[in-house]
């Protein structure tokens, strides 16, 4: 990409709706940008303004048509290009937004950098290709992100499942995996940055290395993957990101056993615990394999966090189905559930089935699981009362309580109340209680003082 005026830097902008994979990908657009002696701004001030959309329901599709019509509103003279999966799945619709100058499909948004230099931006324009319909893989490292202590890394694309209520796998192509080479210099890279946890992330995470498997005589895989990053870089936390749990295998778990390293959290991609509604979904696992990892996992970390994804309303589920979710949540002990009403997808099977819950009654199963949610949390994170945690700071004060946030290696949120300005990495903190989504602790080395002083 050229400038043609030497005095004249251009802006852009990047808005992200969206999973992780979504907000490496941007980043990726930017680092591209940034090659080009592009600079980033705010949306409304950016010469460029780009929207990185989201399908996965129709509320996401609902908050991507808001984002694109926000961003013209209070930047008119911008140049905006919406991308994304919702851009992937209904370009017609993002192109008959008034202000939209142009439409990249997702499976183009990496080049996105190169169509702009070329002049790709006529009025209500869709860019096409006739190239790969599959969305694209990262070839190169980026810089890093605006957090100075997590940093996002996508190992894997799309999918190959198909479930019966999801569009992500026509958006995103065929699950295909990025190579170990480029996963390592992207690594390295985020620890010269100065990064100290990586979130590993992809559409369908544990189905990494299965297309590479011919080239690696079948043993590349995530948990393979893994532990090599973490024997390689034992200052870093390794955290995976959504997982579906068929793929929680016995090398993965004795992963976590034997790194510590190797953060004890998983999300998992739940849905439900109802057999006949798993079947219909289309999922790859039953309950008892979810109850079979879940037990081995918090054998081996005890102090091991789930959070998961969680479907009400999927056509057909009777009250009892949803019974069974609930106790399944509670049985095993899931903190943090983000719970959402299904949403019927046009072109999706799930949307031919003629028993399709009525909408009052998905929003009510919705409200009942984010109380159970909150119900679990507490008594999950009341066993962390009184113990000294090790949290990574993550530099932002929280304005309606004046405390600044930091991590367990758990994902646990534990807000505290600085003693001075200084940029310490980490902090050992007292849990003393409950604080919003997580915990409230004490800086330890005051009881440390106190318990030296009492000894001699």
């Amino acid at each position: 990409m050229t400038v043609s005026n030497d005095a004249y830097t251009p802006s852009v902008s990047i808005e992200t709706l969206g999973c992780k994979v979504n907000l490496f990908e941007s980043e990726y657009i930017y680092h591209q940008f940034q090659s080009a002696d592009w600079v980033k701004a705010d949306a409304g001030t950016a010469d460029l303004c780009v929207i990185n959309t989201c399908t996965v329901t129709k509320e996401a599709d609902r908050q991507s048509r808001q984002a694109i019509r926000r961003t013209i509103r209070n930047n008119p003279d911008a140049t905006v290009v919406v991308t994304g999966c919702y851009a992937e799945m209904q370009p017609e619709k993002c192109a008959e937004i008034e202000g939209v100058d142009l439409v990249v499909p997702g499976t183009e948004k990496l080049r996105i950098p190169e169509i702009v230099s070329l002049g790709h931006k006529n009025k209500q324009s869709i860019f096409r290709s006739d190239g790969d319909l599959s969305s694209p893989l990262p070839s190169e490292a980026v810089a890093g992100f605006e957090s100075r202590t997590r940093a996002y890394l996508q190992i894997q694309q799309g999918c190959d499942n198909g479930c019966t209520f999801c569009i992500i796998h026509k958006a995103r192509g065929a699950s295909r995996s990025i190579l170990p080479t480029t996963v390592a210099r992207q690594v390295e890279r985020y620890a010269r940055q100065g990064f100290r946890e990586i979130v590993v992330c992809g559409i369908d995470l544990g189905a990494y290395g299965f297309d590479l498997s011919t080239q690696s005589n079948g043993s590349l895989c995530l948990s393979s993957l893994i532990r090599e990053l973490a024997t390689r870089h034992p200052d870093l936390r390794f955290r995976l990101s959504s997982i579906d749990p068929a793929h929680i295998t016995s090398e993965l778990i004795a992963v976590f056993d034997e790194f510590e390293n190797v953060c004890p959290h998983l999300h998992l991609s739940l849905q439900s615990m109802s057999p006949i509604i798993l079947k219909r979904m289309k999922r790859r696992y039953a309950p008892e394999d979810v109850f079979q990892a879940v037990e081995a996992l918090y054998k081996t970390r005890s102090d091991l966090i789930l959070s998961a994804d969680v479907m009400v309303g999927f056509p057909t589920e009777s009250d009892d189905d949803f019974e069974r979710t609930r106790r399944a949540l509670h049985e095993l002990e899931v903190s943090y559930p983000h719970v959402f009403a299904y949403s019927q997808r046009h072109g999706t099977p799930a949307a031919r089935i003629p028993k399709q819950i009525p909408h009052e009654i998905r929003k009510e199963r919705a409200r009942l699981l984010r109380d159970e949610g909150e119900r679990i949390r507490q008594k999950v994170l009341r066993r962390f009362f009184g113990q000294t945690v090790r949290t990574l700071v993550e530099n932002v004060v929280e304005p309606t309580i004046q405390l600044t946030r930091s991590r367990m290696a758990n994902f646990v949120p534990v807000y505290f109340r600085r003693a001075d300005e200084s940029e310490q990495e980490y902090q050992n903190l007292v849990i003393t209680q409950f604080c919003r989504d997580g915990l409230k602790g004490e800086i330890s080395k005051f009881r440390e003082q106190q318990v030296n002083s009492a000894i001699v």
